[in-house]
């Protein structure tokens, strides 16, 4: 019977933990926006996406596959979903994506700027101020700087020799 004691308090302390944890998001499906199809490209380095985004329960298909199968790091779930957290929006959109080039770290963020341009399609008036402070539209334009003639890389030269 002791052990069943300390178990009971042990699963009670972990589900008190829980309700504080920074997962749980308290006003998710409260946005404002209206809940209608929309569509946005978002590209980042060499990666390009297109997003739907059509009224649905939140489910997310990334070229045919899961938002977990296609980014298995939580990091780039979480930055791929910003824009629909931000908004309040969870639950409300279902998003099909088409992501082509680049690495996983470009495809995520060419996702995220898709979904932002989708969102301020879809509702302008209720979403754009949101997510233009929160710098979601604006397109990252670095990319990798080309190679030059004579260099090794972009600026790196070949060792120099004094004699």
């Amino acid at each position: 019977m002791a052990e069943n004691t300390n178990d009971s308090q042990v699963v009670e302390t972990e589900e008190e933990l829980t309700n504080y944890t920074t997962e749980t998001n308290a006003g998710a499906g409260t946005g404002t926006s209206a809940i209608e199809p929309g569509y946005g490209t978002g590209r980042r380095k060499e990666a390009v996406a297109r997003v739907r985004l059509v009224p649905g329960t939140g489910k997310w298909t990334i070229n045919g596959r899961t938002l977990e199968e296609y980014f298995p790091s939580k990091l780039l779930q979480r930055e791929v979903n910003s824009p629909i957290v931000l908004l309040k929006l969870e639950g409300k959109f279902d998003a099909i994506v088409l992501v082509d080039g680049g690495g996983t770290t470009g495809q995520a963020g060419a996702i995220r700027l898709g979904v932002a341009r989708a969102l301020n399609a879809i509702d302008r008036d209720a979403n754009r101020a949101t997510l233009k402070k929160a710098g979601f539209l604006t397109r990252d334009s670095r990319v990798v700087e080309r190679k030059k003639a004579g260099l090794h890389k972009a600026r790196r030269a070949p060792q120099f020799s004094k004699r």
